[in-house]
């Protein structure tokens, strides 16, 4: 019983220290940001915000990571599976992801949030895809179609998030999952035909 007070507080406190965190980045540029700012604006002290973060780097790329793997989630209902369906809510899941209040921050996060951002939902998109091709693949084979499957379901959402292209969400998220399918699909053709050569 302890242990579970013990981490619910644990919890309260994280979530407290990334509210505090939230609150700042709508009035202040990151660099200004101090530990003594967010500890302020989360009632604790410093010593608890290291408990829980090294720095507020750490902070932003635990925000981040949690960010981008909600939204994964969220989208596929955690159902792991690789059809043109799921391929789509992927797609869909970079477009929240992207779209999210709390990561649409300041002007001057841009260059320093941006590379995290890719970062973070590439690797969702890679445990994802890693665990949905697990039993299509060889392991070979999922090893270097993951990365590019996820670098295409990443680009068609950044292409809708940053207007690039003028078609609606559901639809890039489409297009998406019909490429990757599709291209799937025939690539395993591909590769049968080369192996009974």
């Amino acid at each position: 019983m302890a242990t579970k007070v013990m981490n619910l507080r644990m919890t309260q406190t994280k979530q407290s220290l990334i509210k505090a965190f939230f609150n700042l980045v709508s009035k202040k540029d990151f660099e200004k940001i101090t530990i003594a700012d967010i500890t302020k604006g989360a009632q604790v002290n410093r010593a608890t915000f290291y408990t829980h973060f090294n720095d507020k780097y750490d902070l932003l790329d635990y925000i981040l990571g949690d960010s981008a793997s909600a939204s994964v989630v969220k989208r596929t209902s955690g159902v792991v599976k690789f059809d043109q369906d799921s391929i789509n809510q992927l797609v869909l899941a970079v477009c929240d992801f992207y779209q999210q209040p709390n990561i649409q921050c300041r002007s001057s996060y841009v260059g320093l949030v941006l590379p995290q951002l890719k970062e973070k939902i590439l690797n969702e998109l890679k445990i994802y895809l890693s665990k949905s091709l697990e039993h299509i693949y060889t392991d070979n084979e999922k090893n270097m179609y993951v990365p590019i499957f996820a670098q295409v379901i990443h680009e068609g959402a950044l292409q809708w998030a940053t207007e690039n292209i003028t078609m609606n969400e559901e639809e890039v998220a489409k297009r998406v999952a019909l490429l990757v399918v599709g291209g799937s699909q025939s690539s395993e053709g591909t590769l049968r035909s080369l192996g009974e050569r």
